[in-house]
């Protein structure tokens, strides 16, 4: 008879081991994405300015990730001065905007596709604070679509999204911005080492929407997914 209660105390520990991690795991995932929803629902900067808006950025997603992009060079500010053409392969100057990315450096070095993806890159983007990056891709026009947003911007604000960007680049002793060098996805794109890490609470996509609030645009209180983003401009 003992040996029978002691196999069952024995099989109930074994039991709890393996349910009691995976139920608080799965809580837990249920919180952050009922979080996730629930603020990403709740608008900020509802009212944006009444002046004059010269300037259209646009707000561009994959499904997964967004970028803001921006026109090169303007009457406000010239961006081919700090992320110059040279630093594409293509040296194309042709181009007409600019997409600013945000995330893990070592997301982007490992994970050029979405394909390429693996559990452990993934789980050490959420958790290990690496060291983040900005990826930047040129484009020569854009299309506004259900992945791509027109935002026209006043002159104050865009020189806050303009703060906003530059604060998260890195710049050498001598002023110049920090290129990762030898890294490309394809022609028309750069990396550059940046501040800050991602995890689980600061996404790529909470970059973008932070970046808007604080360029007072419309935004959501708090999201890690682009869907958080583009719900605010759905209305």
């Amino acid at each position: 008879m003992k040996t029978k209660t002691n196999s069952k105390k024995l099989y109930s520990k074994v039991i709890k081991l393996i349910l009691y991690p995976i139920i608080t795991l799965v809580i837990i995932s249920l919180i952050y994405f009922l979080a996730a929803f629930i603020l990403s629902r709740i608008p900020v900067n509802t009212s944006t300015s009444s002046l004059p808006k010269p300037i259209n950025i646009y707000i561009i997603s994959n499904g997964f990730h967004s970028d803001i992009v921006v026109p090169i060079k303007s009457d406000i500010f010239d961006w081919s001065k700090i992320i110059k053409y040279d630093h594409i392969t293509s040296k194309d100057t042709s181009y007409k905007y600019i997409a600013f990315g945000w995330g893990d450096k070592k997301f982007y070095i490992n994970t050029p596709l979405w394909s390429d993806l693996k559990f452990d890159i993934a789980l050490q983007a959420l958790f290990c604070l690496n060291p983040s990056a900005i990826h930047v891709t040129f484009f020569r026009i854009m299309f506004e679509s259900e992945s791509c947003i027109k935002i026209p911007m006043s002159k104050p604000d865009y020189l806050k999204l303009i703060e906003y960007i530059k604060n998260d680049l890195k710049f050498d002793k001598n002023g110049q911005v920090r290129l990762i060098k030898n890294l490309h996805y394809d022609d028309n794109d750069a990396f550059y080492e940046s501040n800050g890490s991602f995890t689980l609470f600061y996404t790529c996509n909470t970059w973008v929407n932070e970046a808007l609030k604080y360029s007072n645009q419309k935004a959501c209180f708090w999201t890690p997914f682009e869907s958080g983003i583009f719900y605010q401009y759905s209305n």
